[in-house]
């Protein structure tokens, strides 16, 4: 026997039940009526706008970022979901959805007011409001108003919300979208919006994540199994709540024999299919959902992260790209990317405390310089203490410099204002400069240890970098030209995005000026030594510029992208632009020709046996916290930086052999640009070079 307390809110239920029925009559069948008919039609315009969205099926979609083969690096998704048209959802998934929550589909109005006096009725006799009597469209309208339609919190809540008014408005687009949809094409809208727990929207995306099929494959216990969670993916979820998941499952397949629906099984196959397990997948079979963890995410997480900061500066956003169902054909080389990552690693092992080794790979040209490769030593994750970073440390400015790298933009300002690369330079031990101060002492330099003093050509200087030669240069040429250089060549953001910690400027300029401003006003005579932070893809850059006959692009890391629908989407990119002269490019190539066979890296060179024209300069900072290795063929350009990414940063000393680096104390190492930078370029560039033919640099007769 029913309580009374229980009965009367049972009866309460009824009566609003009963109430709702006829607000719903009178609201569709008499549009000219008062009250709640005529608040319905108040709103008719907007409903319609609404069912017309819902014809479209405008909804989220996943984002699939892959590398320039087609092979998949990264998802990005506000939900997973993969739209899937009609044609590719089985007919077991059909039966078993409309079996289970709306027999009556193919037959109803969009309201089903049979299915109300039912649910009524058993709710009523039960003592329960154990029965709803939505219909499929009025689902797929919900749904889309919660998934689709909503774009925050509390909108989603409110397209939930318990009211009359909800309800109203849920019949009101249900009747409207059977006039403009067929049956199929609100069944697939259905299908493609539905929750399936675990983050997962829409049976293609199901069929995926529980067991990794497509929806057109799936079998009748697994299309049963997807039918029976779908509006109870929490408490019905097969992966820990097994038992009950079965349950639900064998009675949708039950009900899917039904002789009364229009789309069903035979008895014989719901009884093998009640007898099959849950087979659904462990792990499950959902891709994770942003740079961290997919494919290669460890090694290509740098790249993925320079991809998103690359695309929300030409206007693909967030929430655009979890939304937008592109699909994006990067520049990532594999080989080059693979290549890279190992000789980093085997130079400085991912776990070494307190030393990155990070790597850039651009590929010139002169309608585009392609990203090929960005990688570090150190793992792409969340994990600091297995050695990952989810910091981009490869594109990025980062706070440290990249030394006499530096010097190629002194030369190159020289040799534009018409300096041969065989005019000879004065190289003293020390130099003290009557342009530059120190403060309020004058600024005096000294060369590295092993750097011999005595005159030569611009060329061997930069092979064999004396600091004394090239400060002295940098007055002949003018800070400012050579600061300007610097930018021009390749530096761009590092010169005038960030101010002197390597810190993005703030649009109200409270955090400026720009390092090229500070160093300008400051008269900063270091600058040709290479002490300001720098970028390892912006120094890869410039040394694909160099390649490119003076032509700077930036450094794009975007093949390709298209739309939902499958056409091209046009990227307003930066130009590319003749940065210097290809005369001036020439000379400087050729200046930078000597570094592997007489000069700072000849040692690196000569241990993998390298014999092909390149360019190339070697970098150490001061107190040997940072070394970098800036190097091209005229194939591929790439750049090297190693240096001290601790909360504490110490000098670094060389292991020696094959012993990897260490950090050794506040007051300096002994690394420089031509041992661990070098010996890491070298060995990823003998892998990529592998199969192209040697190629003569610039300006060679």
């Amino acid at each position: 026997m029913i309580g009374a307390g229980v009965r009367s809110g049972v009866l309460l239920k009824m009566f609003g039940l009963c109430v709702l029925a006829g607000v719903l009559v009178a609201a569709l069948l008499l549009p000219m009526a008062t009250g709640a008919g005529a608040m319905v039609n108040q709103t008719s315009d907007a409903m319609s706008r609404m069912s017309g969205s819902l014809a479209r099926r405008d909804m989220p979609q996943i984002t699939t970022v892959t590398d320039k083969d087609g092979a998949p690096i990264a998802y990005f998704f506000k939900d997973y979901r993969i739209e899937t048209p009609p044609d590719q959802i089985s007919d077991t998934m059909k039966a078993a959805i409309t079996a289970v929550e709306d027999k009556r589909f193919w037959d109803h109005g969009g309201v089903d007011w049979h299915g109300t006096m039912r649910a009524l009725a058993t709710n009523f006799s039960s003592g329960s409001a154990a029965q709803g009597a939505s219909t499929i469209t009025q689902q797929y309208v919900k749904n889309y108003l919660v998934h689709v339609a909503a774009t925050n919190a509390v909108e989603a809540e409110k397209a939930k919300e318990s009211t009359i008014a909800r309800k109203l408005r849920e019949a009101k687009i249900a009747v409207e979208l059977e006039h403009t949809m067929t049956k199929e094409e609100i069944l697939t809208g259905y299908l493609n919006v539905v929750p399936f727990g675990n983050q997962t929207f829409g049976v293609g995306a199901a069929a995926q994540t529980y067991f990794g099929t497509t929806s057109e494959k799936l079998t009748i216990a697994q299309a049963a199994l997807l039918a029976a969670i779908v509006n109870q993916p929490g408490s019905l979820n097969p992966n820990s709540n097994p038992q009950d998941a079965m349950q639900r499952r064998n009675l949708v397949i039950d009900l899917m024999a039904d002789p009364n629906n229009n789309i069903r099984i035979t008895k014989e196959d719901a009884e093998m299919a009640k007898k099959e397990p849950l087979g659904v997948m462990s792990p499950l079979g959902r891709p994770p959902n942003g740079c961290v963890g997919v494919g290669d995410g460890a090694t290509d997480g740098f790249f993925c992260t320079y991809l998103v900061d690359y695309l929300d500066r030409l206007g693909i956003d967030s929430d655009k790209l979890k939304s937008g169902g592109y699909t994006i054909r990067t520049t990532l080389d594999r080989k080059a990317t693979d290549a890279a990552k190992a000789a980093a690693e085997a130079q400085v092992p991912t776990q070494t405390e307190g030393i990155a080794n990070a790597m850039a790979i651009v590929e010139p040209g002169k309608d585009k310089h392609k990203v090929r490769a960005l990688v570090a030593n150190r793992d792409y994750g969340n994990d600091a203490s297995k050695g990952q970073t989810a910091y981009d440390i490869v594109s990025r400015v980062q706070p440290f410099g990249a030394g006499s790298i530096y010097k190629v933009f002194t030369a190159a300002s020289a040799i534009e204002q018409g300096m041969s690369i065989y005019d000879t330079l004065d190289v003293p031990p020390s130099y003290t400069s009557r342009v530059y101060k120190n403060g309020t002492a004058p600024y005096t330099v000294s060369n590295a240890d092993g750097v011999q003093p005595g005159p030569r050509t611009l060329q061997m200087a930069l092979a064999t970098s004396p600091n004394t030669a090239f400060v002295a240069l940098q007055e002949r040429a003018g800070l400012s030209n050579v600061v300007d250089m610097a930018a021009r060549l390749g530096l761009r953001n590092g010169m005038t995005g960030v101010n002197t910690s390597g810190q993005g400027l703030k649009p109200d300029g409270s955090n400026g000026p720009s390092q090229a401003d500070a160093i300008k006003k400051g008269n900063r005579g270091a600058f040709t030594l290479g002490y300001t932070p720098t970028s390892v893809l912006e120094l890869s850059n410039v040394a694909a510029t160099i390649m490119s006959a003076g032509v700077y692009c930036p450094p794009t890391p975007i093949e390709e992208i298209k739309d939902r629908h499958g056409d091209p989407v046009q990227l307003n990119e930066p130009r590319c632009e003749q940065a210097v002269s290809p005369q001036v490019a020439a000379t400087l190539a050729q200046g930078m020709s000597k570094d592997d066979t007489d000069g700072t890296s000849r040692v690196a060179a000569q241990s993998v046996g390298w014999t092909r024209p390149m360019i190339g300069k070697t970098g150490t900072t001061q107190l040997h916290q940072s070394a970098g290795f800036l190097a091209a063929t005229p194939q591929m350009a790439g750049a090297v930086l190693t240096y001290a990414d601790g909360n504490s940063p110490q000098g670094i000393c060389d292991g020696g052999g094959d012993a990897p680096p260490y950090l050794c104390g506040k007051n300096g190492g002994n690394i420089y640009g031509g041992k661990v930078p070098a010996r890491t370029w070298f060995a990823a560039m003998t892998k990529v070079h592998e199969g192209l033919p040697a190629a003569p640099l610039p300006g060679t007769p």
